[in-house]
């Protein structure tokens, strides 16, 4: 298998797109009114659909569900251009192992999905994140959703504790654009570009992208990344909408597993001690993706949405691993494999939304079929043996690598057809109940190249979901939900066959308010989730799993954003989870027996972000100053044994000033105190360090 060829994929479709762009300005200009009927005409105003698939036309206090927004501003004052930084403006999602910095994993409720794939996301109600086009970039991101608690009966197959939703850039009829360039520690080099404008009075484009390149504070690290988001939208007329996105990335990227603990004590080499080898070179990374939309508006009730997503990732490259048998004399061993990771995401779907009167009562639906293709094919190689590296005093190329040979070779299809409606009846006009339900019709089919056998198996599921919302006043509504859920896990048992779904329920009370005459808006939620059919390792020479973990989450979420006032801004997102283990099992990966109540991995019980922003002028020009913490409590970090990662608190401190009106400047420090702090791990042997004190200058040129 090799990695496909993306460049030329893009170039031929960079062409198409500029063709079907200038076949649309042509037929405009050809089809122009003569200038008697222009001065007639009635002036048009044109407005970009914004409605998510899946979501309806809700506002927050009358959903009864927690969700967090992260709006474009709230990102840029916490300096977030990844994904993981994002997410660490919500205190309901935690880090988890990223597969040495290949992807993104995190547990929303204390709950991560399959640890064999990136955790799912979406990009407008597409499923986008289970492929391996390496961590995700903000990079034409417009906001990020965390869409909290049962979920499954409109997204279906999901993660048990949420789902987080891209909203990316899409075209405006003003032309504007935005050259942004920063330098910071680390030799840390980036530019980003932002550029919309009509073509007619029909059409308009944008055309976003990004290329970085950063050395690291771990040894020998260097990475480089790139991506280009153009996007189209053509009003064909006043009742229909296309829009057109594609999405092309490149990364290269070292596998870096971190540090490790001896005997259980972290801290005892250097946070940048990097254990692999410089000579295996990165990983390379690649995306390309579409996505095609069409709206039509009936009337202004009802409107149809017809959907499809294409998105194609591949992973490849070597890594050296520190193995698990710990420090001996001051040496450890390691493990050499190379992987080639391939990828296929088709996404089709139609949705019929709008409000109706029936029995006396506003009847608000949203019902509608989709489909979901995911190939899921994966090559390594390994290589075991004598791989030894002193921890304290690493030579690297110290003898020839090793050729690994066949340890995993074999292709996954996922393939499903759902159908669901849900129906927001208004009982009063401050009491309404949410009822829907999902039916899924899934397939799997397994070929294991490598051991020549083939197995197929199906599941027919469905999801249903419960709601009720009171408004107490214009200001203030309370709510309860439950809702049921399940995900198919990727892979295959010792006997070659598939796994029972991962299963789950979940259930919430909670409190919405807002302040300030809706400037400022709260949520307080309690929650409950149960998950079962979690995968553990039972044979880990073999390298399979087994479908019978069991796990309980429950907990408090509290968030409040927006203006205190009309100069400051707070950002305030704090959770106590209690996640643990349900059922003792053996976990032959380490040889260790998970007791019941143990808690769950990389899940701290306390997490608060904290972020303050002040506004107000310097010289007549517009000055922001902020700063911001974030707390995340200790953390089981080895199932087993009692090793765990230590709580941590890092500040961050920024300044933004508007030297004209075009040019804006930025400072900013990240870990203000230089804490040492570790992110997450999969075990002793693997943890992640985070970043030391660093610092960041930009410059931005609007036009």
């Amino acid at each position: 298998m090799k990695t496909k060829p993306i460049g030329l994929k893009l170039t031929y479709l960079s062409t198409c797109l500029v063709s079907l762009f200038s076949s649309q300005v042509i037929a405009a200009e050809q089809n122009q009114p003569s200038e008697s009927v222009k001065d007639d005409a009635i002036e048009k105003v044109t407005i970009v659909a914004s409605r998510q698939a899946y979501q309806g036309n809700f506002s927050p206090l009358e959903t009864p569900q927690s969700e967090l927004k992260i709006d474009l501003e709230s990102l840029e004052n916490a300096g977030a251009v990844s994904l993981d930084q994002a997410l660490d403006l919500s205190a309901s999602v935690t880090r988890q192992n990223n597969f040495g910095g290949l992807w993104n994993s995190f547990a929303l409720r204390g709950f991560v999905g399959d640890e064999n794939l990136p955790s799912n996301y979406l990009v407008n109600g597409f499923n986008a994140g289970r492929g391996f086009g390496g961590s995700r970039d903000l990079s034409g991101i417009e906001s990020v959703e965390v869409l909290k608690g049962p979920r499954a009966a409109l997204f279906g197959r999901g993660e048990p504790g949420g789902t987080v939703n891209l909203v990316t850039k899409r075209p405006t009829f003003d032309t504007e654009g935005e050259i942004k360039v920063s330098v910071g520690s680390f030799d840390t080099y980036r530019g980003d570009v932002d550029y919309t404008t009509p073509l007619n009075d029909d059409v308009a484009i944008r055309l976003v992208g990004f290329y970085q390149d950063a050395k690291s504070f771990r040894d020998s690290i260097e990475t480089t990344k790139q991506g280009f988001s153009p996007s189209i939208v053509w009003n064909i007329n006043e009742s229909s909408q296309l829009i057109y996105e594609l999405e092309y990335s490149e990364q290269e990227v070292p596998f870096d597993r971190g540090v490790l603990a001896i005997d259980g004590e972290l801290g005892l080499i250097p946070e940048s001690r990097f254990l692999g080898e410089p000579a295996d070179g990165p990983i390379e990374a690649d995306v390309l993706g579409h996505q095609l939309e069409y709206i039509y508006d009936f009337n202004d009730n009802w409107s149809i949405l017809f959907g499809a997503n294409y998105r194609d990732t591949s992973m490849e490259g070597f890594a050296t691993e520190t193995g698990f048998g710990g420090v001996v004399d001051g040496e450890v061993n390691r493990f050499r494999r190379y992987r080639d990771f391939d990828a296929k995401y088709h996404v089709l779907r139609a949705e019929l939304s709008g409000s109706i009167e029936l029995g006396g009562f506003e009847h608000r639906l949203i019902m509608g079929v989709d489909s979901d293709k995911f190939e899921n094919d994966q090559v390594i190689l390994r290589v075991r043996g004598d791989q030894y590296i002193n921890v304290f005093n690493p030579v690297y190329g110290a003898y020839e690598l090793p050729t690994p040979t066949s340890n995993t070779d074999r292709v996954e299809i996922q393939e499903s057809v759902g159908i669901f409606i849900q129906d927001q009846i208004s009982l009063t006009d401050k009491l309404d109940i949410r009822i829907g339900a999902r039916f899924d019709d899934y397939e799997q089919r397994l070929n294991n190249r490598l051991a020549g056998t083939k197995t197929k198996q199906t599941e027919s599921r469905v999801s249903p979901q419960f709601g009720v919302v009171y408004e107490a006043s214009d200001y203030v509504s309370v709510y309860g939900a439950y809702g049921e859920n399940f995900r198919p896990l990727s892979g295959a048992d010792a006997n070659g066959d598939g796994f029972e779904p991962n299963q789950s329920t979940s259930a919430e009370l909670g409190v919405k308010f807002t302040l300030n005459d809706g400037a400022l808006f709260g949520t307080v939620a309690v929650f409950k989730v149960e998950q079962d059919n979690m995968l553990v390792v039972d044979d880990p020479t073999a390298f399979t799993y087994a479908a019978i973990g069991e796990a309980q989450s429950k907990g408090i979420e509290i968030d409040i954003t927006g203006e205190l006032t009309d100069s400051v801004e707070i950002w305030a997102s704090y959770a106590y989870v209690d996640a643990q283990i349900e059922n003792s099992f053996f976990d032959a990966n380490f040889g260790y027996t998970v007791e019941a109540g143990e808690p769950l991995l990389n899940v701290p019980e306390h997490q608060l972000s904290l972020q303050l922003v002040k506004s107000g002028e310097l010289h007549g020009k517009a000055i922001k100053f902020g700063g911001g913490l974030l707390y995340v409590d200790n953390r089981n970090g080895f199932f087993g044994t009692d090793f765990e990662l230590p709580s941590h608190t890092t500040a961050r401190a920024f300044v933004n000033y508007e030297v004209t009106d075009a040019i804006g400047i930025t400072a900013e420090v990240n870990n203000l105190f230089d804490e040492t702090y570790y992110t997450n791990s999969f075990a002793d042997a693997w943890v992640q360090p985070g970043t030391p004190r660093n610092v960041k200058f930009s410059a931005s040129y609007k036009f």
